[in-house]
């Protein structure tokens, strides 16, 4: 059975969660208090030497890191993988994407807010991380102003992956009333019957 090392209040974690509800498969999620310091442990470091969740363990005991390599690992072969080689180009593309200019400001923003509580030393940080992921959040909406979802007509992991922080965005002080087709996207996702809350 597949392992995963993590916290489902970690959009990186939560975006997992989903697919794996999405597809049906069995698994044992082991919750890390990274707060707490369980990503430091000796035991943690030799699964993953960067000290960061998620972490997946197949069951022959091989270990896959960062939430978007594993995201296409178990999206590989379902619907949720595109076939056509353009199409899953511009998957990764909107992983990239997610990795490089909408995490690093709206996961960074809520991780200040939320995990921290707005410390007054790191108020100034947070307060830097809303141009940009506003930016982020107005490319987003560009895209999905103009259909369903971000990759061809169907739910792919490319939206999972954008999802995960995006519907949470509020919690770094990103107010998404002005992003009417990032709402309405949010809204197709969570409608589905196959449906996983971050809570849930």
């Amino acid at each position: 059975m597949l392992r995963i090392y993590g916290d489902s209040q970690s959009g990186n974690c939560y975006k997992i969660k989903l697919l794996l509800n999405l597809l049906s498969i069995e698994h044992e999620w082991i919750h890390v208090d990274i707060l707490a310091g369980e990503t430091h442990t000796d035991a943690f470091k030799k699964m993953n030497p960067n000290r960061r969740i998620p972490v997946l363990v197949l069951a022959n005991g091989s270990i896959l890191l960062e939430s978007n390599a594993i995201l296409n690992f178990l999206a590989e072969g379902s619907e949720y993988l595109p076939k056509d080689r353009y199409l899953r180009a511009q998957v990764l593309q909107w992983q990239f994407f997610e990795q490089y200019s909408h995490e690093p400001f709206i996961a960074t923003a809520r991780y200040i807010n939320k995990y921290l509580g707005l410390p007054k030393e790191r108020r100034a940080e947070f307060e830097a991380k809303q141009e940009g992921g506003h930016k982020a959040l107005s490319v987003l909406e560009q895209q999905l102003s103009r259909s369903d979802f971000l990759v061809g007509a169907s739910l792919t992991i490319a939206d999972i992956s954008l999802y995960a922080y995006t519907h949470v965005a509020h919690e770094g002080g990103f107010d998404l009333e002005g992003y009417v087709a990032i709402r309405r996207w949010i809204d197709r996702i969570e409608q589905r019957d196959d449906y996983l809350a971050m809570n849930g």
